[in-house]
């Protein structure tokens, strides 16, 4: 599945961690990471998975997990480890723009990015804080609520707020949350830098094994690469 990510024209791939309590999830992701834990997914073994996957060549990997993981695992062994899996860095989105100094000690010596997230109850300074302090790129959320491709992203809100950010902040923006269709991504990036597409992904090849879910992955991927009217990595 990493691989078809990377051949089929992702520019980054977020790859979870499976936790037993995921509060930004919404049904698709919770239920795959139950699926991932029952089936023996640890820590461990998703830093084994990226670490396959960057030594074949996949785009920059940021892991995806909640703050008790890293805690339980240790920060200081946690960035080791990334930094030894050749990934990125991580999205840890339930750590506060207060306490994310415990992780950036942690990650910054070691090169390793920390994407922070906006929501659409942040008020605009705090979101300008936020921003600053995000590493790479600062994660827009879409609309209220927990990930799902059900419902679509909220796109005159985000408008106006990737607007109001632009006049503040230079950081990248990527939009996440409800984006699922190859329109969502086109209108996203009119606006943004980036669109983030988890649960779309999930649904696409959820009850599905080997081949047919990378083809399944594969064909979803191109469609929305191709709506971002840009070049694909490497061209």
């Amino acid at each position: 599945m990493l691989a078809a990510a990377a051949s089929a024209g992702a520019d980054v791939i977020e790859l979870g961690i499976p936790y037993g309590d995921p509060l930004a999830d919404g049904p698709t992701i919770a239920a795959a990471a139950q699926r991932a834990l029952q089936g023996g997914m640890t820590l461990d073994g998703a830093l084994v998975l990226a670490r396959q996957a960057a030594s074949d060549g996949a785009p920059p990997i940021l892991m995806f997990t909640y703050f008790n993981p890293v805690v339980q695992y240790g920060i200081e062994r946690f960035a080791d480890a990334m930094l030894a899996a050749g990934v990125a860095g991580a999205i840890v989105p339930d750590v506060p723009l207060e306490e994310t100094g415990v992780l950036r000690a942690e990650f910054a010596p070691r090169g390793l990015a920390l994407p922070l997230l906006i929501a659409p109850t942040t008020p605009l300074e705090r979101a300008v804080e936020i921003a600053e302090a995000s590493d790479g790129f600062v994660y827009l959320v879409s609309r209220l609520g927990v990930t799902s491709a059900a419902r679509g992203p909220d796109l005159d809100w985000i408008a106006a707020r990737i607007a109001e950010l632009r006049e503040r902040s230079t950081r990248p923006i990527a939009v996440g949350f409800g984006i699922s269709t190859p329109e969502h991504v086109r209108a996203v990036c009119a606006l943004a830098d980036g669109a983030i597409v988890g649960s779309a992904l999930i649904d696409a090849y959820f009850g599905t094994l080997g081949a047919e879910a990378t083809a399944r992955s594969t064909k979803l991927i191109e469609a929305l690469r191709a709506a971002t009217g840009g070049p694909r990595p490497g061209a």
